[in-house]
């Protein structure tokens, strides 16, 4: 993957106030990643600083919300990399990516308004990607920043790098022969794993190995 196509990269600005272009901006990435099916760098950074906005509404949160599920859903990998400060809308969208690189000089922060944290989804998924640990509490509850070693030791982050835009390369690399609908398949499993009994998940399961297994004897026919 060649991380210096544009058409192939987001960057959010977590510094900006949520707003209908931000959706915009991750729904118009979303759409030409569907329609090919190549995988997708998201660099996040910065992190709310100031009131919130006056026009920020549930009903422009629910479809930030929604684009970032569909960002999650993609049929190809999404590589975050955060470097700095991450909060707001850019640590909402680095918790929807698969693969997710920070610098050491990274931290995640829900920063505090008018007494308490944002309840956004970003306490959802800290709580299901990192569930259980005193990081992601005092996090959740009182704002305190994560750092980077802190966020890869709870698995929220998959690597911090001295190197960012070499990590990004080799990612890339790595990731390439995997992609289009049967990663995202695979994806959703591992959504699925901790709601779903083991007997409602296993046609899901058996489902994805028969598919896997006419491949292979499509290529061994080849």
């Amino acid at each position: 993957m060649n991380h210096q196509d544009n058409d192939r990269v987001l960057r959010l600005d977590g510094r900006q106030p949520l707003s209908a272009a931000w959706v915009s901006a991750v729904v118009e990435a979303c759409g030409r990643v569907e329609t090919d099916g190549r995988n997708l760098v998201v660099h996040v950074f910065g992190t709310p600083d100031g009131p919130w906005p006056d026009d920020l509404t549930v009903s422009l949160v629910s479809k930030w919300e929604r684009a970032l599920r569909r960002l999650e859903r993609l049929p190809a990998a999404t590589i975050a990399v955060a470097e700095g400060d991450c909060g707001g809308l850019a640590l909402d969208a680095l918790l929807a990516t698969d693969y997710r690189i920070a610098t050491e000089a990274t931290r995640l922060v829900l920063p505090v308004r008018d007494g308490a944290t944002w309840p956004g989804m970003a306490l959802y998924r800290l709580g299901r990607q990192a569930a259980g640990t005193s990081v992601i509490r005092r996090a959740a509850l009182f704002g305190t920043p994560v750092a980077a070693a802190e966020a890869l030791a709870v698995h929220l982050v998959d690597e911090v790098a001295d190197d960012p835009a070499r990590a990004l390369e080799l990612a890339g690399e790595r990731l390439a022969p995997v992609s289009g609908s049967e990663l995202a398949i695979r994806r959703q499993l591992i959504f699925d794993a901790s709601s779903i009994a083991f007997e409602d998940a296993l046609g899901a399961h058996l489902a994805a190995c028969d598919r896997a297994l006419r491949r292979a004897a499509v290529e061994v026919a080849s």
